[in-house]
């Protein structure tokens, strides 16, 4: 028996001719905390919002605690738990009747209700505020009874898409501390969209590298770095060719040197000023025997940036972009 409490399937999403999700797949584990990484406009929320019912599949599919969502969707939404980018709350209503108005949509009433009310103050440390209104908490704290509105029916698996955009620090580490508390002292397995790296980094088990609606990348966040070696160099050249990109890779300590970027109208075979990307297996002895080789030969070298290894390289590897270009 599987202990995935998501598995999704070729999920593809079309708006007429154009394909936003382009048959991704993958699956989460009872109890993880899975991170989907991208930039915006990568697919993203459309992923989610196909998972939790606001928008239908065009086609593929995915199972959620065992129930499909093209055929089950009611049963999913009992297990599922959503808090989406956007703020959907009563903003003149206070924390605690935005959060009895949200559970009594999940049939809760009474003692059941108020206590769960409680808890989920409690777990976005806003209980002593929770009798203000809304439209009074800093952006920050409308996140956070967001994400309490999210988990008022004890969800599951808790998809939460881009939570931290637009807070303060404050706000930031208590939603970073509400995840790690839910997962660690409830076992409840969280799907966390971010285009902030470091936030995958701190709270995700594994990462799956989406752009542009597909998956380029999916492992743990040890292996993903590992992938690169021991990171990346960029030199910038007054021109590159063919034979200086083979003569690069062939030094010791390099895995590989590639154009990145150059202007157009160069020469074929040539390039005018350009920035070679060199994946090495030891940065330090790389830049050393690059900086040797280009000084032996009287190459200027224009510019040198040493990125170490970790997410933002990964995705730079893959993408050829930074993350929130």
């Amino acid at each position: 028996m599987s202990d995935s409490i998501l598995t999704v399937r070729d999920l593809r999403k079309k708006y007429g001719d154009h394909e936003v999700v382009k048959g991704i797949s993958f699956s989460v584990q009872e109890g993880e905390v899975f991170g989907l990484l991208g930039p915006n406009g990568a697919g993203k929320t459309q992923t989610i919002s196909m998972l939790t019912g606001v928008i239908e599949p065009t086609s593929g599919t995915a199972v959620i605690g065992g129930y499909d969502i093209k055929t089950q969707m009611n049963e999913v939404k009992k297990i599922n738990g959503l808090v989406p980018q956007d703020l959907a709350l009563y903003p003149t209503l206070s924390a605690r009747a935005n959060l009895n108005f949200f559970g009594r949509i999940y049939g809760l009433h009474g003692k059941d209700l108020k206590e769960r009310v409680e808890d989920v103050l409690h777990v976005v440390s806003l209980t002593d505020r929770a009798d203000e209104a809304v439209e009074k908490y800093s952006g920050g704290m409308k996140r956070r009874v967001n994400i309490a509105a999210g988990l008022i029916h004890h969800p599951r698996l808790l998809f939460l898409d881009e939570p931290t955009v637009g807070v303060d620090p404050q706000s930031r580490n208590y939603i970073f501390e509400s995840v790690q508390r839910l997962n660690r002292e409830r076992g409840m397995s969280i799907v966390y969209t971010s285009h902030y790296m470091e936030e995958v980094e701190l709270l995700c088990n594994r990462v799956a590298i989406i752009d542009q609606g597909r998956i380029i990348a999916l492992d743990t966040i040890k292996n993903l770095i590992a992938m690169l070696g021991g990171g990346i160099i960029q030199i910038g050249l007054a021109k590159v060719d063919q034979l200086l990109l083979n003569q690069l890779t062939a030094l010791p300590a390099v895995k590989e040197a590639q154009l990145e970027s150059s202007p157009d109208g160069a020469p074929d075979g040539e390039t005018g000023p350009a920035v070679v990307k060199i994946m090495t297996q030891d940065t330090q002895h790389a830049v050393v025997n690059v900086i040797g080789y280009l000084n032996e030969r009287d190459i200027n070298l224009l510019s040198l940036n040493i990125l170490e290894p970790n997410l933002e390289t990964v995705f730079l590897h893959l993408t050829g972009k930074k993350l929130r270009e």
